[in-house]
């Protein structure tokens, strides 16, 4: 996965920080903005969970702090829903003019209110995902009810949420009573999902019923049953991640990337500079992904050249053993086979100072979960050495080179 950093400016001209995230061939298939909660900002844990596994789907996604908040411009009292909305709306436009136009809109807490306003202002959007919602940015109020009286008498109080302190302005508290969802949502038409949690003591699980009777098909539900409100548990955040890019399949335009084409048996191909020794294998009709590790350069977004040669022997080793025992009947109920590479001295290297007198060397342990007796794991063992890529390894090869 690609990170890098990014700032875009809201309606008021302020600069808000971002961050872009890519799948490992750094070519997303769509992209997506992440709403965070009230109060949040985009360095969440449970926020990047999600994210990671949206990228690993191939997704594009774009996080980032709502003004006034984490590292973002501007002053938190004197922003409000409607100030959130057009951030949406920004990041969007952002999007649009760096990348490609945004097609799916994620929102957790007031974050996903959020979205389903901004989703009527975004042509762009076919998709909307929504996690632990309110029905109404009015329920946000219960957060602040113990200094709404302070703020309707004074204008502004200081707000503690979650163990911080905000100053509300009275305009923050009036914006919130000019937004009714469930109007919104009776005029959209764009998919819906709908996720939170029947645990959820912050929203409570009504609020995912008002959203869900209130908006048109195509519309889903997914209960997170046991997870809290800011999904705490890493688990249920890789969850929401990974059941979203799998939901949004189905509304979006998936491009999973053209096939490398060539009359050859395998092809390997390096784009640009971009990820620098990332390379695209198209074996047949199975497409991999390989790099180099980071200490020498790569970003270890694949596995290396000798990783690939040595799980070609751990592969061909397992499925001749296989293959062997199943002709013999023998019950195996798992084969694993451990292996390393590395380079070492020949044993009667004349100099062994000199690089030619290193030799590869692959250590292979055989891991046989059966109740076959010691003659017959022994045979399988010989029969290890005698699988394809073993015999291609030790043998006499000859590579031709030539230009295309």
């Amino acid at each position: 996965m690609k990170r890098i950093k990014a700032k875009f400016k809201n309606k008021e001209g302020q600069e808000l920080a971002a961050r872009m995230e890519f799948p490992a061939n750094g070519h997303p298939h769509n992209y997506a903005i992440f709403a965070h909660c009230f109060t949040c900002n985009k360095n969440l844990t449970a926020i990047r969970n999600v994210v990671n596994n949206m990228t690993e789907a191939g997704f594009g996604v774009l996080s980032f702090d709502f003004t006034g908040l984490g590292e973002s411009d501007g002053n938190f009292a004197d922003t409000n829903f409607s100030s959130n909305v057009e951030d949406i709306v920004a990041a969007a436009n952002f999007l649009k003019s760096e990348y490609d136009a945004p097609s799916l809109l994620i929102g957790h807490s007031l974050g996903g209110a959020a979205v389903l306003f901004a989703a009527d202002k975004i042509d762009s959007i076919k998709a909307i995902a929504t996690i632990g919602a309110p029905s109404n940015p009015e329920h946000v109020q219960h957060l602040i009810q113990s200094n709404v009286e302070e703020i309707e008498k004074k204008g502004v109080a200081e707000v503690n949420i979650g163990g911080r302190s905000f100053n509300i302005k009275k305009q923050f508290v009036d914006d919130l009573k000019k937004h009714a969802l469930p109007k919104v949502l009776k005029t959209m038409r764009k998919s819906l999902l709908v996720m939170h949690s029947p645990q959820d003591a912050t929203v409570g699980i009504e609020n995912a019923a008002e959203i869900y009777t209130a908006a048109h098909h195509p519309k889903s539900f997914i209960s997170l049953d046991g997870a809290d409100h800011l999904m705490t548990n890493k688990a249920d955040s890789q969850y929401v991640g990974k059941v979203i890019a799998s939901w949004a399949e189905r509304y979006l335009h998936i491009d999973k990337g053209e096939a490398i084409q060539s009359e050859s048996q395998t092809v390997v191909r390096i784009k640009d500079k971009t990820n620098k020794f990332l390379t695209q294998i198209q074996a047949g009709k199975h497409s991999m992904l390989a790099d180099e590790p980071t200490d020498v350069g790569g970003e270890d977004l694949g596995p290396s050249p000798y990783q690939l040669l040595t799980a070609a022997l751990g592969a061909c080793t397992a499925m001749t053993m296989r293959m062997y025992a199943d002709r013999k009947g023998w019950e195996i109920e798992e084969i694993r086979v451990h292996l390393n590479h590395d380079k070492r001295h020949s044993d009667d290297c004349a100099d062994c100072e000199k690089p030619s007198s290193m030799i590869d060397h692959f250590e292979r342990i055989l891991e046989i979960n059966s109740k076959l007796d010691e003659q017959q794991l022994q045979r399988l063992m010989e029969i290890a050495n005698r699988c394809p890529v073993h015999r291609t390894l030790e043998g006499d090869i000859k590579i031709e080179t030539r230009l295309a």
